[in-house]
């Protein structure tokens, strides 16, 4: 395994494992976008996004290097129900009853959800629709999350609420400004001693390091 290429299309990156996955090569849906090397603790991630009606239009966008827990669901915007009008029924979804579909400007459309880079979401997250998290978040497990998260913090709760930042704010504006992710394969194998190192006074002298490297 450690004379071999981190290859993102592969489905079972771990040996002897069919119960983790990368996601990106198993997406058929064209409104589902995956970076590559995030992965997903179970299998048929697409089952985990719901709702997701192509009428709706909307896109469930997720970056790089995200790691995903078994039972984490993508809430999209077809869950929500009209609620300006009398009733909040969907008639236009089923058969037989006399409405068309509402304009879109009708209906509580959220946008799209949007996941950063080098995310954690724990075990049994709920995202709902419209939610953008940023690059670093991590999301404790059983948290709803209905509201953005800032990169690099912590949240969890129903409703996910922020527990703290990760990091101090200079090291979060290097990570954000260094961006390890975009990096080939072989920069970012280099790069493994620092990303993996605890002595945050360190890694912040390595980073600054290279960001001056490439001025």
């Amino acid at each position: 395994m450690k004379n071999c290429t981190p290859d993102p299309n592969r489905i079972f990156p771990v040996p002897n494992c069919n119960t983790v996955t990368y996601i990106k090569p198993t997406i058929t849906n064209p409104n589902i976008i995956v970076g590559d090397f995030t992965y997903f603790s179970d299998t048929d991630f697409e089952k985990h996004v719901t709702h997701h009606y192509g009428f709706y239009g909307d896109k469930l966008i997720i970056g790089k290097f995200c790691q995903i827990a078994a039972g984490v669901n993508f809430v999209m915007n077809g869950a929500n129900h009209q609620m300006n009008a009398a009733s909040t029924y969907p008639f236009y979804i089923f058969e037989g009853w006399e409405q068309e579909l509402p304009p879109l400007s009708e209906l509580p459309i959220k946008g799209d959800t949007v996941v950063g880079n080098d995310v954690w979401i724990g075990q049994n997250v709920t995202i709902l629709p419209g939610v953008h998290i940023g690059d670093g978040a991590i999301i404790g497990m059983n948290s709803v999350v209905g509201s953005d998260v800032a990169p690099y913090t912590i949240v969890a709760g129903n409703p996910a609420k922020p527990v703290r930042k990760r990091f101090d704010d200079e090291l979060i504006a290097l990570l954000l400004e260094f961006q390890w992710w975009n990096l080939s394969i072989k920069e970012i194998n280099a790069l493994i001693p620092i990303l993996s190192c605890s002595d945050l006074e360190k890694v912040k002298r390595e980073i600054s390091a290279i960001l001056k490297s490439r001025k």
